[in-house]
């Protein structure tokens, strides 16, 4: 644990808000605001902000254009384990779920990179499942260290001490990705039901333990739709606001993934959860709002778009006001260079390869980028 007051804010701040109250004239005066403060950022996940989405959207581009300009990052998630010891009833992983389970051997995973890397592609993010008996830290460290020799490395994995953050950073990883899932610590506990994730404060203080053990950045972001997404994306907004202003060296990013249905879904709450009495609807149109808020409240942070969504929608937010993409993805454990070993996490709905991909930036005019790191 850390002695971070992080936590409270933001639970407070999230509790407290009234999303009814805001009217459009509040959203509109959020919108003009030159630097937006917390408050704004919650006028602008009201209700009343939808009719402003193309004055927001607007705003949003031109915010993206002055911090990034026209350059798109690409990456690609590999999943090396996909054992799990909790049960979480909206995850494919849940570990009372019947999926093929399966780890990469040091040679499944050096056919892998090898495989990923002869596309272009420079940096990759690497998964597991979250289980320390089946993925040891010791397991993760020797795949970072192999990936580290092609790319810039990501780790997507269950919270570490920062101590073993520490040794991660040591074998080659520079950036760290922990999704709260949901912000509201009763329907964490609901949909939580047992292993070591119930442990919602340990979660929560990931990124500030990472940080001090060396990482570059952190990301952050909630599962929209498992609880209220509006609620959800505020506090979301304010932990990265607050872990800015706390360590302001490091390079904050948003994900904004929705709940997805997943393969060989045998558990029976598995989909009762997507029909969640504290859950709410999130269209396109919603989800684009949360994207557009995210860009003017932290213009200089990255926002990551996932293979969870169209191609169609992933295309028109690039540039807009996202600044990574996926492509070339697979949920499964492997499934480049040899033939999964284990079952996928959740449905994708964007399969484009990487060229595709490229290509589809370059027709919106923009830069795709294959490595925005470099060592040195």
């Amino acid at each position: 644990m850390t002695d971070s007051p992080l936590m409270a804010e933001v639970l407070a701040a999230a509790r407290a808000a009234d999303f009814a109250s805001f009217t459009a004239a509040d959203a509109r005066a959020a919108l003009e605001r030159e630097t937006l403060r917390p408050a704004d950022l919650a006028a602008l996940l009201s209700p009343a902000a939808l009719s402003l989405l193309e004055d927001m959207a607007r705003r949003a581009r031109a915010a993206t254009i002055k911090y990034f300009g026209n350059a798109v990052a690409l990456f690609t998630p590999l999943y090396i384990a996909n054992y799990c010891e909790n049960e979480c009833v909206y995850c494919g992983f849940n570990c009372r779920n019947k999926i093929r389970r399966g780890r990469l051997s040091p040679e499944e995973m050096a056919a892998e990179m090898e495989n990923i890397a002869s596309t272009g592609l420079k940096e990759i993010l690497l998964l597991t499942g979250e289980s320390r008996r089946q993925s040891g830290v010791d397991y993760i460290g020797a795949a970072v260290a192999m990936a580290r020799r092609y790319f810039t490395v990501g780790v997507e994995i269950y919270p570490l001490d920062t101590a073993e953050y520490a040794y991660l950073h040591e074998q080659g990883a520079d950036f760290v990705s922990v999704y709260q899932e949901t912000y509201d610590p009763e329907i964490y506990a609901a949909v939580h039901r047992r292993g070591p994730k119930r442990a919602y404060a340990y979660r929560f203080q990931a990124q500030e333990r990472a940080l001090r053990g060396g990482m570059r950045g952190v990301a952050v972001g909630a599962l929209l739709g498992l609880g209220d997404y509006r609620r959800d994306a505020l506090a979301a907004g304010l932990h990265a606001f607050l872990l800015q202003k706390h360590y302001p060296h490091a390079e904050i990013s948003f994900s904004v993934p929705r709940l997805r249905p997943y393969a060989r879904d045998t558990l029976k709450e598995g989909r009762a959860v997507f029909g969640h009495p504290a859950g709410r609807g999130v269209g396109e149109r919603e989800l684009l709002q949360v994207m557009l808020a995210f860009r003017l409240f932290m213009p200089f942070a990255g926002i990551t778009i996932s293979t969870r969504e169209r191609a169609g929608f992933r295309d028109h937010v690039l540039g807009l006001c996202a600044t990574k993409i996926s492509a070339g993805v697979t949920v499964g454990v492997g499934g480049r260079a040899l033939a999964e070993k284990g079952d996928g996490q959740f449905e994708i709905s964007d399969p484009r390869g990487v060229g595709a991909m490229r290509a589809a930036i370059r027709a919106r005019g923009l830069q795709p980028v294959f490595r925005d790191h470099l060592y040195v």
